[in-house]
């Protein structure tokens, strides 16, 4: 049996969460402020890339993100950096034709792209900026809550489309999990940020779709590809960064934490995702949890063998604030044994004390590595893993800080 106190009820743990929070900040805010616009992404020793000129939508977007957080939480000069990076998604990412283009410079767009993924972040930005205060977020939420709903929104099936060209041309069938898992998200946020009944509702269908249609049928395996007609493509082969093959348990856990969100948020309406975020929770630590070694396995093969076996930082991040808001919702020592021990791996192997942030992954003999993440990841899975198990998961941290 787990002993209590529950660490999350610890002055000293929650302590401990809040300082590597302000490492996290500390961090970031250095060196990632671009002059001429965005921000630059951070080498392994935490310097800013400075002939690396391209900025991806979900880096810019993440940052002023958690930035709102940041600003939310009293932290000085946080908003300044939301002002950065909003005027740079409003002026650079933002496209005359409508939409946000995926990677830009500060002066062309070599990345034309249109993804509902980045869309969902825009999304996700702006809710957190609006409720911290920035006077220019609700026309992003307005701007960007028509592009989705016009352009990517399915309603036959009540999720969205993965992308198009930078006319607007669909070019390939594939359907994924990860921007509508992204997108609930980031619809919550906006709910909460503007009132709009809208948004909660698509999160809900959302959710319906993927848990707990798809992943129900499949014994609790999340899957993340599918085909046009929202069919499971057992035999999808992608990128291993944004669209891995087979399983990811980090995304099992990752939506296991928004379920219980999404329940609190929508009034406890949603009677079978308490169910489902344990059950999702449950296989995933099951399936994914190394016992050799420690660590989450990247992806699983649909046989549930390791397929990518390296250790990532970011299922490690989501699996913390999916026991947290287990537990919150019904104390189980169990969740209770993985949340320590998914920081015990945390603390021990992935945050970098030499020279700050989290070590993207690391292999299998247990050394860091840079492939395919290298450098410092960006701040949001980290920041947020520290962050989440400080309160109740009712809400987005960007509305619970702002009822504080």
């Amino acid at each position: 049996m787990t002993p209590t106190p529950r660490w999350t009820a610890l002055p000293e743990h929650r302590r401990w969460l809040a300082r590597e929070a302000d490492d996290l900040l500390r961090l970031f805010e250095a060196e990632s402020i671009d002059p001429e616009g965005g921000f630059f992404t951070l080498d392994a020793q935490g310097h800013a890339l400075r002939d690396a000129p391209l900025r991806e939508i979900h880096a810019t977007t993440r940052m002023v993100h958690c930035y709102a957080i940041a600003a939310l939480m009293g932290r000085p000069g946080a908003m300044e950096i939301v002002d950065h990076g909003m005027r740079f998604l409003w002026e650079r990412h933002r496209q005359p034709g409508g939409g946000y283009a995926w990677g830009v410079t500060a002066s062309e767009v070599p990345g034309p792209k249109l993804t509902g993924y980045g869309h969902a972040f825009v999304l996700l930005a702006a809710a957190s900026a609006e409720m911290a205060g920035h006077p220019q977020a609700r026309r992003m939420i307005e701007d960007v809550t028509g592009v989705i709903r016009t352009r990517f929104w399915e309603e036959e099936h009540g999720a969205i489309r993965e992308g198009f060209d930078a006319d607007w041309t669909e070019t390939e069938d594939y359907r994924g999990q990860n921007c509508n898992m992204h997108l609930t998200e980031a619809l919550m946020a906006a709910h909460e940020a503007t009132g709009d009944e809208t948004h909660l509702a698509m999160a809900e269908r959302i959710a319906d779709l993927i848990v707990n249609r798809r992943a129900r049928e499949n014994g609790w395996r999340l899957a993340e590809h599918f085909h046009a007609d929202w069919s499971v493509d057992h035999d999808y082969e992608g990128d291993p960064m944004f669209r891995p093959a087979g399983l990811t348990p980090g995304h099992s856990f990752e939506w296991a934490r928004l379920l219980v969100q999404l329940h609190e948020t929508g009034g406890r309406r949603l009677g079978w995702a308490p169910e489902a975020a344990r059950a999702l929770f449950d296989r995933a630590a099951a399936d994914g949890w190394d016992e050799a070694r420690g660590g989450l396995y990247y992806t699983l093969g649909w046989d549930n063998c390791p397929a990518i076996a390296a250790r990532y930082w970011w299922p490690i991040c989501e699996a913390i604030g999916a026991a947290h808001a287990l537990n919150t919702l019904q104390a189980d020592a169990a969740l209770e044994g993985w949340y320590r021990r998914f920081w015990d791996f945390a603390a021990t192997r992935l945050i970098d004390r030499a020279h700050g942030g989290w070590h993207p992954q690391i292999d299998a003999e247990g050394c860091p590595s840079s492939d395919p993440f290298f450098g410092k990841p960006d701040i949001y899975h980290a920041l947020q893993a520290c962050l989440i198990p400080l309160h109740p998961c009712t809400g987005s941290l960007a509305a619970l800080l702002r009822g504080r």
